[in-house]
């Protein structure tokens, strides 16, 4: 099989690696996947044609995997919990190189590390979309119920603060109400960032998650699905707004469905 037939698979947690997995091996691919113990879901080895699972910082093992495969074009899908770069992180000698080279532990960073140091061996990231462009948001309101005035006026000061807390490099996702910052997202994530505004506004909340200004989009592609809008529901926020052609939409039908249900908007600027 040729090498632009081989896709590697660097997977993380949640349904995006089986997806993804999924879809290109459906487009003729032949798909090595390296997994992450902990985080990727078992269900992955049924998807893939070769996996191999590792612990958190594997460098070494990992481009190994991929070289003699003869995967040469990798793709990043699925999440790390960041709190276990503090639990589980068990480097080799090649993850304990890289990890001494970092500045700054923040996701794009890491991230952009990670890429620079597989293309020294030869080993290109492409964009995590690849096989699965129709998960990403299109423009204008989703569900039947949109945003009142007021509500619009906040997506518009979210969206601002949203965009100087992902230059920083820091989180994705803002809560606000009556232009208003009650929660900004840290190394707890999107969910415990909205139940945290919830909790403070105590209904009514704006949501506003975003890409980062000089976000890479080959990786770390914002994401939500029906899980955020349960979140959003619980803390009885009333707008999701996100933006399009940069944002992942899991479970799209159930999602809208469950956000007319609960007289939630979802926006796509």
């Amino acid at each position: 099989m040729k090498e632009s037939e081989i896709i590697g698979l660097i997977a993380g947690g949640g349904q995006f690696p089986l997806m993804v997995a999924e879809s290109a091996k459906k487009k003729g691919r032949r798909v090595v996947a390296v997994a992450h113990k902990g985080e990727t879901d078992p269900l992955l080895s049924e998807k893939c044609d070769e996996i191999t699972w590792i612990k958190l910082g594997q460098l070494g093992r990992l481009i190994k995997t991929f070289k003699k495969s003869g995967a040469f074009k990798v793709l990043m899908a699925g999440s790390i919990h960041k709190k276990r770069m503090f639990e589980n992180v068990i480097p080799d000698m090649k993850g304990l190189a890289f990890i001494s080279k970092l500045a700054i532990f923040h996701d794009d960073g890491i991230l952009r590390a990670l890429a620079d140091e597989l293309g020294k061996e030869g080993i290109e990231i492409i964009s995590s979309t690849a096989f699965l462009p129709e998960l990403l948001a299109p423009s204008g309101c989703l569900t039947k119920k949109r945003p009142s005035s007021a509500e619009e006026e906040d997506i518009r000061f979210g969206w601002a603060i949203a965009k100087e807390l992902g230059r920083l490099d820091i989180g994705q996702c803002v809560v606000v109400k009556r232009k208003t910052v009650l929660a900004l997202e840290a190394i707890d994530g999107t969910d415990a960032t909205i139940l945290r505004g919830g909790s403070l506004a105590r209904e009514k909340a704006v949501v506003v998650k975003l890409s980062k200004p000089n976000q890479d989009l080959r990786f770390d592609v914002p994401t939500i699905g029906l899980e955020t809008l349960k979140a959003i529901s619980l803390a009885k926020a009333s707008v999701l707004a996100i933006e399009s052609g940069k944002t992942l939409i899991f479970d799209k039908e159930e999602m809208i469905a469950f956000a007319d249900k609960k007289g939630i908007s979802i926006v796509c600027r």
